[in-house]
């Protein structure tokens, strides 16, 4: 593993882990509404596109940092839908 995939992964491990205190917030508060649903959707279709980019390069810290961040926002998504009033 070379010195760039470990800064990949760096970067992607914080951007990923940017999502959990939402997704606990929104699980334990059983509340969405102040998140938009509209970003939610366009971020999940955006770190799709990333996903397959990384895998389109072979990238490892794109494909799996991404792949977590994709389940993490897809997680807010459904809790968001299933909250809604």
């Amino acid at each position: 593993m070379t010195g760039i995939d470990l800064l990949g992964f760096a970067a992607g491990a914080l951007t990923t882990c940017a999502f959990w205190p939402q997704l606990q917030k929104t699980w334990t508060s059983k509340s969405a509404g102040d998140l938009s649903m509209s970003m939610l959707a366009i971020f999940s279709v955006g770190v799709g596109l990333w996903f397959l980019y990384g895998l389109a390069l072979q990238a490892w810290p794109i494909i799996l940092t991404n792949a977590v961040t994709l389940v993490l926002t897809g997680a807010i998504l459904v809790l968001k839908w299933q909250y809604r009033r």
